[in-house]
Order: structure tokens, then sequence, then C-alpha cells
């Protein structure tokens, strides 16, 4: 069996990357590079089962091994793999934390992998958060103990956060640190904001294995998706082993591996500029990347490059065997100035959806486009595919409920039913603990709120009521920051709009920088839509926009839709209709500008680019890629 799940995993449309200091795999998406070391696992499971021996596991928590955990349960539940032989050490737990906490990596082990698999409870080792200080040094000497006294860790797996760290072990930590209480880089509590619903709930320190600890695993494999791991991805696997970057240390191990997709494998050299570290098999669109990263490089306009220009920055291939500096300036700037488009849906009038994966994406991220095709005359219609009720401030739910008392008081509409339940509410608020889930119908409030500002704000660009679909999709109804995985009954409620509307264009949000994975799942939920009805004969052109963590590159752009200064003022005052994400959003990501202003200066940046290869200058410009069949 272990036989076949390797040659199983080698199937898998994978690639070896060049031009890295640790051996480097990317698949297409997160989906694939999950699966492939999820059979990695059960290869070395069966074959230590065969043999009657355990098997040691090094374990991560978060969002990056959800997938591997999954999967590792569909082995179990659908193919039998057996764990009763599997002895698991997790990598941390954050300090002070008790283990029946909700925030504990702990409960969180338990509810995505533990709770699922026949691992004996004897043989889950997980670091504690709840000894005395004064306990806590030989705590962790007890813990490498253990781990030793099993003959050693055989495979480690291992996630990677903004700042380079491996488990807890932050910027500074020692090559040879052992397990031990460490205090928390801000930027990893400010990632870690969203579970604990707020950056100040967030524990300052935690217990770590050491990166002494985990380098003496007889394998490691370090696994990173989407692209706000990026860059970090480029320091850890090109750059110098250094303690700012403690996943650089994996440098030194004999048999490390990392794991990407595509989008946090985007920043590596052999990705962004394959034509910098050897021989390239030339494609359209990476010529056009080319050509356009030339232009950058050299600060030129597309016409402006000469052949001296392509021959000094090692792409001479794209000036010979017959074809020309000319051919290749003229074709890209002639596919970029071709791809400007003022009307997006065409100059018939059809029928238009835009998926919006919270109750704001459409404006934020297409807001000047929806403008254009409403004025234009098109049926355009918005579908909120999720309620965002857990993106919502109590403050702002106590503001309404406050006006909503108020108002029955004034007209004398108070009920007993509705009092009691106005004080259940306050009550819940009242005592509500950092981090604790809404009751029902606080999240309730809390998702009509985000309604009725989303209805404001489509109304605000052009769409009318009527047209506005709030799909509540079934994955999100967890009312915690962990979702549920994206099933048939998400699909088929998408698939149901589709059949309806019959629509002559989709616009969904094709990012892969979501840091909290909605916008993933979303566009899944849709290809899986799209599956269902890919006979019909109105099968709907697919566009992809960004959202509001970064726009496409412009190589990648397909339609570019320019946006006037009035333009963006009006798709600004739509987007000011979301108040409670005004002034500072409940989870920010990576970028804590407002939203009005990372959409406005993404566009205007994209429109200086344009300029700056030498195309019409705009004030600013939103940009699109068609999807033709690609998975996410």
């Amino acid at each position: 069996m272990a036989t076949s799940s390797a040659s199983r995993a080698q199937r898998l449309p994978a690639q070896y990357l060049r031009h890295t200091k640790i051996p480097t795999l990317m698949f297409r998406n997160s989906r694939e590079a999950a699966k492939h070391v999820a059979l990695m696992v059960e290869s070395l499971i069966r074959e230590n089962n065969a043999a009657g021996k355990p098997t040691v596991l090094g374990l991560p928590t978060g969002s990056t091994p959800v997938g591997i955990y999954r999967e590792l349960i569909r082995l179990h539940k659908e193919e039998g793999l057996d764990f009763s032989l599997v002895i698991t050490f997790n990598l941390d737990e954050y300090f002070p934390m008790t283990a029946d906490s909700m925030h504990s990596y702990n409960c969180w082990m338990h509810a995505n992998f533990f709770d699922h698999v026949n691992i004996p409870a004897a043989n889950i080792h997980i670091p504690a958060g709840h000894v005395p200080l004064d306990e806590m040094e030989n705590w962790c000497a007890d813990y490498e103990e253990a781990i030793r006294q099993v003959g050693g860790i055989q495979l480690q797996l291992l996630g990677i956060g903004r700042t380079g760290h491996i488990a807890f072990n932050e910027p500074g930590s020692s090559f040879n640190s052992r397990t031990r209480l460490v205090a928390l880089d801000p930027v990893t509590r400010k990632d870690a904001a969203a579970s604990f619903f707020g950056e100040d709930n967030v524990p300052v320190q935690a217990v770590t294995m050491g990166v002494g600890s985990i380098l003496e695993a007889r394998k490691i494999v370090i696994m990173a998706l989407g692209d706000h791991k990026s860059k970090i991805v480029r320091k850890a696997v090109e750059g110098d082993v250094t303690d700012e970057v403690t996943a650089s240390y994996l440098q030194r191990h004999t048999n490390a591996v990392f794991v990407l997709d595509d989008a946090a494998a985007s920043e590596l050299t052999a990705i962004k500029t394959p034509w910098l570290v050897g021989p390239v098999e030339w494609t359209p669109l990476l010529e056009r990347k080319a050509v356009i990263w030339l232009a950058r490089e050299t600060k030129k306009p597309l016409l402006k490059l000469e052949k001296k220009d392509f021959i000094e920055h090692y792409l001479h291939d794209l000036v010979r065997n017959g074809r020309t500096a000319d051919e290749q300036r003229e074709r890209v700037f002639g596919g970029l100035l071709r791809g400007i488009c003022t009307h997006p849906a065409g100059t018939e009038k059809c029928t238009v959806i835009c998926f919006s994966p919270h109750p704001d994406d459409d404006v934020i991220s297409m807001g000047g486009a929806l403008i254009r095709m409403a004025e234009q005359g098109h049926n355009v219609h918005v579908a909120y595919m999720t309620s965002g009720n857990i993106a919502v401030f109590d403050h702002d739910a106590l503001r309404h409920l406050d006006y909503v008392k108020q108002f029955n008081e004034v007209f004398g509409l108070q009920t007993p039913a509705g009092l009691e339940l106005d004080k259940k509410i306050r009550d819940s608020l009242a005592s509500k603990q950092p981090g604790s889930p809404d009751i029902p119908e606080l999240l309730e409030i809390k998702g009509l709120i985000r309604k009725t500002e989303a209805t404001a704000a489509a109304i605000c660009a052009g769409v009318p009521e009527e047209r506005h679909h709030f799909l509540n999709l079934p994955f999100y109804k967890t009312g915690t920051v962990e979702k549920a995985p994206v099933s048939e009954a998400d699909s088929e409620i998408i698939t149901a709009l589709l059949r309806r509307l019959q629509p002559a264009q989709i616009y969904l949000a094709g990012d892969l920088s979501d840091p909290h994975g909605t916008h993933r799942m979303c566009a899944s939920a849709i290809f899986l839509a799209l599956r269902d009805i890919k006979d019909e004969p109105w099968f709907p052109e697919v566009w992809m926009y960004r959202g509001a963590w970064q726009d496409y590159e412009p190589h990648e752009i397909e339609r570019a839709v320019p946006l006037s200064p009035e333009l963006i003022t009006r798709k600004k005052l739509a987007i000011f209709k979301h108040e409670s994400q005004k002034d500072a959003a409940l989870f920010p990501g990576n970028d804590e500008r407002e939203f009005w202003l990372r959409a406005e200066e993404r566009t205007k940046n994209t429109a200086c680019i344009y300029n700056q290869l030498g195309l019409p200058e705009y004030y600013a410009i939103e940009g699109f890629v068609q999807w033709r069949g690609q998975l996410v």
C-alpha cells in the first residue's frame, strides 16, 4: 500500500523549482499541495504499520495544515489508514492557555484531527499552556525527553509565519534553541487576531519547540499557501541563513522540503523571473511577463525598448531566431492596449452577476466596473455569498440595539417578547469573554447590519435592491473564523441562481491572498457550480477580480477598466456605506488602511504602471482576468 501512495503522490502535477537553497516543490493550488503532503504521511504510516513499528509525527496548527488533516481523515475513514501506532508531538501552544479553552491548540487539534482518527490518547503530546511559570523549565525538558524516549520525530510538518518563524521561534531564535517559553512578535499576534476576535485578546507568550528540537527530525516538510506568504518564502529558500528568518535554518537540514501552492511561490526567482536562472520554455503569457518586466527594469516605455535591453537582461531568446525587438514590444503593447475596455459587459444589453464573498467585496474590488455596467443599461446583479456577521464589532451591534429600542419607545412598539430578546442580547454582550462566539441572536443582528450596508452600497453603485441576492452559504455559518469545508450544499445554491438568471457574464473574487480563506472557499463553490452548468448553451463568460489585498500584475490583466476621478469618488461613496467596516475593520488582514484607501491606491497604482509602460494615461484602472477552466 505504501508503494501505491507514493506513486499517487508522484502523479500529482507538481514542479520542482530551481535556484532555491532548499528543495522546493510547487503545486497549482493549495488542495493539491495538501494532498501531496498527506500522501507522504500516509506512506510513512503504512510502511511502519506493516513492520509493526510506531510512526512519530511532529504536527502544526493553523490554517495551512487544515487540508492535510482533512485528507488524512478521509484516508482513515474511506481507505482504512490505521493511526493506532502513531505518536504525535505538537509544536506549540499559547501561554497562558488552558487545554479546554476554545482558543487553545489542544482544542484545535482535537476538533480538526485527533477526534476523527484512532490515535490513542496516550500517544498525543501537546505543549501545556497552563504550567506554572516556576515549573515551566522542567516541563519543557520533560517534553524534549519524551521525544527522545520514542526515538525522535520521523516526519515533522511545519508552516511558516509572516516573520519567517517556524513553530513560535520568532526572529532572533538560536539555531540550538530547545522547547521553551517565548514572547510573540507583534506581527505574529496581529496575524492571530482574527482567531481571538481582536489583537488585544491574543496572548503575548507561547510554549514552543525550539529550532534545535525541530531540526533533529529525520524529515521535515514545511508548507506555505497564499500570496501573503510569498515574500517570506523567498527569504527562507533563496536568502542567507539568518536568525531573522528562522525558517532559513532548514537550509542546514539534509532532508527538508518546501511544499508551496503557486501563490506562495510567486515571488521566487524561478517563478517571477525564470529567465534569470536558466533555460525557459516560452509561452505567450511568459513572454508578455518578461517584456513588461524588462520595461519596468529599464524604466522605459514598452515601445522604447531596444534590442540591447533584451540582451543585457538575459532575454536574448526573445530577439533571435527571426524574432525582433520590434515584434516583441509591439505585440505586448498592442495586447495591453486592446485590453483597455470602457464597456466591460459589451455594447449589447445583457445580464451580469457579481459574486461578492463578503458583503463589501463588490464595491471595494470592482465598484467602478459595477457603476459602468449599470450606467450602460446592463441587468447587473450582486450575489453576496456570506453574511460577514463575524466581522462586526460588538459596540456597533449595541449601537443598533439602542436605535431599535429607542425607535420602539418613541412609536409605542415595545412588546414583552422584544424586551426579553433585547435583555438577552445585552446580557450576552455584558458577560461575553474576549474571543468567545456570539449567541445566534447577536449573529443575526450583525448579519442584518452587514446586509443593510451592502444594500445601500450596491444602490449607490447603481444596482437596484431587487437585484441583490444574499446567499448565506452554509460553509460560513459556524459563528467563528474557522469555517466548514465547501460542499454541494453551497454550490447548489449558486447553481440555482445561475440557472434562474442565465447570465452572460459573472465576476468572482479570484485572489488567493485573502488571509482568512473566505475568498478561496467562495471561488471553489462557484467552480463547483460552473461544472454543474458546463453543458448549458448560455454558459457565461467568467471574469475574476482581485480583492482588497492587491491587484493583478499588468502581464496578467486581460481586461483593464479605466476609472475617472468622478467614478472613483462614486466608488468611494459606495464603500463608505459599509459603516461597520469604516475607520477600522475587525479583521483588517495585513493592511490596516481603510478599505476605500486601499481600493483607491490600488487602482491608481495600476493606472500609473500602464502609463509608465507608455499606454494611455488614466486616473485609475480596475484589472480583470478571464477564467478558462483552471482550478483554485
